[in-house]
């Protein structure tokens, strides 16, 4: 890359969560002491939280914090109603304009991108809607113009966030003076069902809440840290569509995960991660959706990664669960803090991430340091 010329980058990102954690240990405990009419569940309910990679994740929802007899989330044991999906809505409706506030002015000073510079606004999320929606509403607390374009992602799964930042460098790649703002906001938590089935209690174990926000533009030679955006792709992979599914259910969404999703990614994404790097060189940096702990192992084992290169997945699934659409920004704003904090040069490398479908999105990245005028000039002057 020629240094004098612009590139489309990841320009900022921003992290937030709610204030109520959820430690896994202790919810594994709760949540066995609900299912204790039924041992075999509460057994194998105690077995995935403890081997599924979470430590704690973070809630909306201060009552799944309270003791199983009291949790109105964990009903086999309490008397209490179990919340409807209006309820849920509401709740979603209230706490995740601030959440997406919270990281989209994160992102906005990361990456010192003044408001007025916002000509788009993606909004994504699955686990909630209302109208008028996330993306008008952020518009008039953030203060957005009210000409910027919006453009809702809505429940599409955790592939969206991704998708967000393809679709995000489409867009500036044909009008290099746009810059776009991603929000993602996602309330899993208020999803848990009062089930002992072991689909339900599978979801249960590593989904968090999470807001997370970048913006997307062209940047000159003197940047921040940044990662460079290349080339992206799409697929929908065959025979799948049955192995994630998603749906509105009168007490909250309703989510089934097959145990066959880490074997399908390892059939199928390797044709696809050979066609977008047309025959170049493995990556070096994998910035991994991590929707479970199977699907690192599964990528770790097929590309022989070390433990440096899939940390930062794991570190974000380890201390806040799989937050759907948000992870990745997770993902990379960890990658991005172990570059910074290494010295690292420019680095090469692959983000992905995988939804209801089955979908996957990939997209070329490049870390880039910080380069600054002075560090032009200096450059010029050894010359």
């Amino acid at each position: 890359m020629n240094q004098t010329d612009p590139v489309i980058a990841i320009l900022g990102i921003g992290t937030a969560v709610p204030d109520f954690r959820l430690d896994q240990a202790d919810t594994s405990q709760r949540l066995a002491q609900a299912l204790s009419e039924n041992p075999d569940s509460a057994r194998w309910a105690k077995r995935i939280f403890k081997q599924c990679g979470v430590e704690a994740r973070y809630t909306c929802e201060p009552a799944l914090l309270e003791s199983a007899e009291d949790c109105r989330y964990f009903s086999q044991i309490s008397n209490r109603p179990v919340p409807s999906t209006a309820e849920r809505m509401e709740t979603y409706k209230r706490e995740s304009v601030p959440l997406g506030l919270n990281a989209a002015r994160k992102a906005l000073l990361d990456g010192k991108v003044e408001l007025s510079d916002i000509t788009h606004l993606i909004t994504v999320s699955c686990t909630g809607q209302f109208l008028p929606g996330l993306d008008a509403t952020l518009v008039q607390q953030l203060g957005l113009a009210v000409t910027v374009n919006r453009i809702p992602l809505n429940f599409l799964g955790c592939a969206a966030g991704l998708k967000a930042v393809c679709l995000s460098r489409q867009i500036v790649s044909s009008n290099p003076s746009a810059k776009v703002l991603i929000v993602c906001v996602e309330l899993c938590t208020l999803h848990i069902q009062p089930s002992s089935q072991r689909e339900a209690l599978f979801g249960a174990s590593f989904f968090g809440d999470g807001s997370s926000a970048c913006i997307v533009g062209s940047t000159g030679p003197n940047h921040n840290g940044i990662f460079q955006l290349g080339n992206d792709h799409s697929i929908l992979l065959p025979e799948s569509a049955e192995e994630m599914v998603w749906e509105v259910g009168n007490y909250g969404f309703d989510l089934y995960l097959s145990t066959n999703i880490p074997k399908l990614i390892g059939r199928f994404i390797p044709e696809q991660v050979e066609h977008l790097i047309n025959g170049g060189q493995k990556p070096d940096l994998w910035a991994i959706h991590p929707g479970g702990k199977g699907i690192i192992d599964t990528l770790e084992e097929i590309y022989g990664l070390s433990d440096e290169q899939t940390r930062p997945s794991r570190n974000v699934l380890r201390n806040y669960g799989n937050m759907s659409s948000a992870t990745i920004l997770f993902v990379l704003y960890e990658m991005r803090q172990e570059l910074e904090s290494s010295g690292s040069g420019p680095t090469n490398g692959l983000s992905l991430a995988f939804g209801p479908g089955l979908t996957c999105e990939m997209i070329q990245i490049s870390y880039l340091p910080s380069v600054t005028f002075q560090d032009q000039f200096l450059d010029e002057v050894h010359v």
